[in-house]
């Protein structure tokens, strides 16, 4: 790895990702889609930029997702998701270090509006978002952040 040029899927280490602080604002931290270059540290780095914390990660935007652990996975902190269900045909949802079974109900409701929900590690998930995303297909990435 040359330094700054992360490969996809990398480990982060300081240099790439410095200290970020999580915001709590509204607005995407990028107003459109983009692969996650690097992860780890508590963070990923994505599009010349880095985040402390979770992203979820949509069509139309990346945002700062509040979620830390698979078990505050649910419609509320997908709310994003089912508002841009008609823009998605894939959830990958990272879920840290963790396995985590998805709640019948929440794979019922996302069914309901026509997206699959794919639950992996973090690691696995950021790659085979990359690799949908480059081939532009209708996909959308939940990630917890892993340290």
């Amino acid at each position: 790895m040359l330094s700054g040029q992360p490969e996809s899927g990398d480990r982060f280490s300081e240099a790439i990702m410095p200290n970020q602080t999580t915001t709590s604002s509204d607005a995407p931290h990028l107003p459109r889609s983009a692969p996650i270059e690097a992860y780890g540290k508590g963070g990923f780095a994505f599009a010349d930029m880095s985040h402390r914390g979770s992203l979820l990660c949509l069509p139309d935007a990346i945002w700062t997702w509040q979620v830390t652990r698979p078990a505050e996975i649910d419609e509320y902190s997908l709310s994003r998701v089912f508002k841009a269900a008609n823009s998605i045909d894939t959830l990958i949802v990272g879920t840290g270090t963790e396995v985590w079974v998805v709640p019948r109900g929440l794979r019922e409701a996302l069914r309901a509006v026509r997206v699959v929900l794919d639950a992996m590690q973090t690691g696995p998930a950021i790659r085979t978002y990359n690799i949908m995303l480059g081939e532009r297909r209708r996909v959308a990435a939940a990630l917890i952040a892993v340290p």
